[in-house]
């Protein structure tokens, strides 16, 4: 019997996959502008310290959702095209033991290594401070982290998109007040400070698993899943490795871009960090979108490609990606030509406006190639064909870092050369991705056993 997002029309079905988790990055942008507003609220080293771990935050979120999760998805959705029934239940254990074990090595690295990075990366004194507040909760309970991405990951390749959506919007609107209340505290208590966004996600985040965990064991995922009695087999490991660990390494190496970037604004003093703060915080909103629309991608090529129909994965891939370049193109045009109004929702100070100023007018208009590029990322995990992502992925890295750096030290072009290279590697990252599935689309490979 074959699996019925093999013949149901493609747009329908992507918005029905897509729609609710892109609806859910939708609610996620307004709680991100308002834990920045909360965390605004606590000065500039606070928004600096923010600066500083951002980076490090969106690298495990992303590997937990979108590296590994999507390998997750991916391997979950091949074996349900493939009807390879037996080998989806044993999925599951599979994914939780690899969510334990992200967990662990995050929570090592966050405790021993973080803290080392962000005094490279420019931090001193009470920015610092904060960053080390921050960093110590978020890193000390990551392991929600995981264990939720990883189990909307499963619902969401068995192509139940809407119960990790339904579930992350209650939940998100359980964080805002929350968040509120544990950053800048109530009446005469003072708050946690800048421990309070991170406890209160990490609550919150702990009530997500709770949920999902209760939805794949009522049978969500359309089989029932297999803990007891499961024959240990490298080569299942491997089905979410295979495309999860490049993908990750991706997200690696775009978090170390990140890094370097941060260490280059960072030269410019704290004002400068703040503000590129506030700036890059809207890209992270935006990309979130993308991730929507490429998850619906991963389960619908996922399926097409198990069950060996590439024209159709190829046609499924072109609609998410141009639908993802419209959507995030308009937000990035937007903010490009009225840059002010998104900084003055944080600050009021001079200076790190006008570095958030800068970085938009640089950056935002090529939010569009941004948004092409990741959809096609996503569809490229459906698809088990992951090197082309990867490779766009090291350019762009290579481009903002090493442009950025040339500008800084051999052009003397300040903040406005190191947002210029941003900006043109985020260009080429969504050519050299989209440009190679246009001349040579995909095409029958080696198929899982």
């Amino acid at each position: 019997m074959s699996h019925p997002l093999l013949t149901a029309p493609i747009g329908p079905s992507l918005l029905r996959l897509a729609g609710p988790t892109t609806g859910f990055m939708a609610v996620q942008i307004l709680v991100a502008i308002a834990e920045t507003w909360f965390i605004a609220q606590l000065g500039a080293d606070a928004l600096a310290g923010f600066a500083l771990v951002l980076p490090f935050w969106v690298l495990m979120q992303n590997m937990a959702n979108g590296g590994m999760g999507g390998g997750v998805a991916s391997a979950l959705a091949r074996a349900l095209g493939g009807g390879r029934l037996e080998e989806a239940r044993a999925l599951v254990l599979y994914a939780l033991v690899l969510a334990a074990a992200f967990a662990l090595a995050f929570a090592i690295l966050g405790w021993t290594v973080a803290p080392t990075l962000y005094r490279l990366m420019g931090g001193s004194g009470p920015a610092l401070a904060e960053a080390l507040l921050f960093s110590e909760v978020v890193f000390g309970g990551c392991l929600v982290v995981w264990t939720s991405a990883f189990l909307a990951a499963l619902l969401r390749g068995a192509g139940d998109a809407a119960t990790p959506g339904r579930v992350g919007v209650a939940m998100s609107i359980v964080y805002v007040p929350l968040a509120g209340l544990l950053t800048l505290g109530w009446s005469a208590w003072p708050g946690l400070g800048m421990a309070g966004p991170g406890a209160a996600g990490i609550v919150t985040l702990g009530g997500t698993t709770l949920l999902l965990a209760h939805a794949v064991w009522r049978g969500r995922l359309g089989v029932v899943p297999q803990l007891g009695g499961v024959r240990w087999q490298g080569r299942l490991f491997g089905e979410i490795l295979r495309v999860g660990g490049l993908g990750s390494f991706a997200t690696l190496v775009a978090s170390l871009a990140a890094v370097l970037m941060t260490s280059l604004v960072g030269r410019f003093g704290t004002e400068a960090l703040a503000g590129y703060g506030i700036g890059i915080r809207l890209e992270y909103m935006v990309s979130p979108l993308a991730y929507g629309i490429g998850t619906g991608l991963t389960t619908l090529v996922g399926v097409a490609v198990g069950a060996g129909d590439f024209r159709r994965a190829v046609r499924a891939a072109w609609i998410g990606g141009v639908a993802a370049f419209v959507l995030i193109g308009a937000i990035g045009w937007a903010a490009a030509l009225a840059p002010e109004a998104w900084s003055r929702l944080f600050t009021a100070e001079p200076g790190v406006i006008a570095a958030s100023v800068s970085y938009l007018r640089h950056v935002a208009p090529f939010y569009c190639l941004l948004g092409l590029g990741l959809a096609l990322y996503f569809a490229g995990q459906g698809a088990g064909r992951m090197t082309v992502p990867v490779t766009a992925g090291l350019a762009r890295v290579a481009v903002a870092t090493a442009g950025g750096w040339f500008a800084v030290e051999h052009m003397g072009a300040g903040l406005d050369g190191v947002f210029a290279a941003m900006a043109a590697g985020l260009a080429l990252y969504g050519c050299l991705i989209a440009g190679p599935l246009f001349v040579r689309p995909w095409r029958s490979g080696p198929t899982p056993p």
